[in-house]
């Protein structure tokens, strides 16, 4: 392995892309390593090298800034499960060029596309960042999520998805304006996903007082991330929201009740614990009703359905039908009135959960 000097003059040439947002370029001794292994965190400089489907980097401001060739970025190594885009894994060693794979700023090697995306842009590392000793430094090392000591625990709507492009950001997003025009502090966090601020933002816009996800815990993406510690991750975002004294945390998973981190998660006992009230984002009436049998079956309370079946009224209808639980477009879930009515369900639902507990240490 080579150890080299991480020169300032590279360092203020970089586009920082957002899910790198919080490195601090500045540290004494930071130095560029190769001919290593990567690992999910490990932080890449790189050079574009030939363009292709994403001809711009989301930076850390959120702007979406042009790319061309012989620019110099930052990113961050990680693994990709998106249906509708790229799937890719982490290469076994750095070799002459790695893929871009999310213009939130994630590097990797593209196994398999979408019909839709164009063959990737293609990088050519210049190193992986390092400490002088030339051990990588991980993402994580800059995590700005504070877990502090709770009084109150906020109850919790989770927003999940039958699949990319359910809805769900947008569902969540309304959840939380409809709360925030009702007069309540709310926090909004993602847990799961790649790397990019359009939710946080979208979040924030909607009202959110506090907008925090996994890249604000050093994680790029989630895909391939132990179960364990992603769930040990969504506990920390939730510690990190309530201790901004909120009435309630609205909390959305990536991607869709199949893939293999969200289906895990959803049966994991320390997420299952969040979780007071679920609001499903469908894309259309048969998984809506698919969905809420199979997130019932796991034992979650499904109390609405959104997401992008609610452009159609023929859809919404083809779902009450086979659902008990009201389906709400995502105007009518930015209304006040539904909004406290979904809270309410989930603290109904909180409180049944509790009697359960009680009878059962009782026996």
């Amino acid at each position: 392995m080579r150890i080299r000097e991480f020169p300032a003059e590279l360092a203020s040439r970089l586009k920082v892309a957002y899910a790198v947002r919080n490195v601090d370029l500045t540290l004494p001794g930071l130095t560029l390593v190769d001919e290593c292994a990567p690992r999910a965190g490990h932080i890449l400089a790189a050079r574009v090298d030939a363009i292709g489907h994403h001809n711009w980097l989301e930076l850390s401001t959120g702007r979406k800034a042009a790319i061309y060739p012989g620019d110099e970025i930052l990113l961050a190594f990680g693994e990709r499960y998106a249906p509708d885009q790229y799937e890719s894994r982490i290469p076994d060693v750095l070799g002459t060029s790695v893929d871009l794979v999310a213009a939130g700023g994630v590097a990797g090697e593209v196994l398999s596309r979408h019909g839709d995306m164009r063959p990737p842009t293609r990088l050519e590392p210049i190193g992986i960042l390092a400490d002088r000793e030339g051990t990588p430094v991980d993402l994580r090392r800059f995590s700005v999520l504070a877990p502090f000591g709770l009084g109150d625990h906020p109850p919790v709507v989770c927003v999940v998805g039958t699949s990319m492009n359910a809805g769900k950001s947008t569902t969540a997003a309304s959840v939380i304006r409809g709360l925030s025009r009702s007069g309540r502090r709310v926090a909004g966090i993602k847990i799961t996903g790649t790397g990019a601020g359009g939710d946080p933002w979208m979040f924030r816009d909607s009202g959110a007082v506090v907008a925090a996800d996994f890249t604000d815990g050093g994680y790029p993406t989630t895909a391939g991330v132990p179960v364990p510690e992603l769930a040990e991750l969504a506990q920390t975002l939730y510690h990190h929201a309530a201790a901004h004294d909120v009435d309630a945390v609205v909390m959305e998973i990536a991607d869709g009740i199949l893939q293999s981190e969200t289906s895990a998660l959803l049966e994991f006992p320390l997420v299952r614990e969040l979780v007071d009230g679920v609001v499903l984002a469908a894309a259309d009436a048969a998984g809506a009703r698919y969905g809420a049998q199979h997130l019932r079956a796991l034992g979650l309370p499904v109390i609405a359905a959104s997401g992008r079946l609610t452009q159609s009224q023929l859809a919404i209808r083809e779902a009450v039908a086979g659902m008990d639980a009201p389906v709400y477009t995502p105007n009518e879930l930015a209304a006040p009135e539904v909004a406290a009515e979904i809270l309410a369900m989930a603290g109904v639902s909180r409180a049944r959960r509790a009697g359960v507990l009680e009878l059962g240490e009782a026996a």
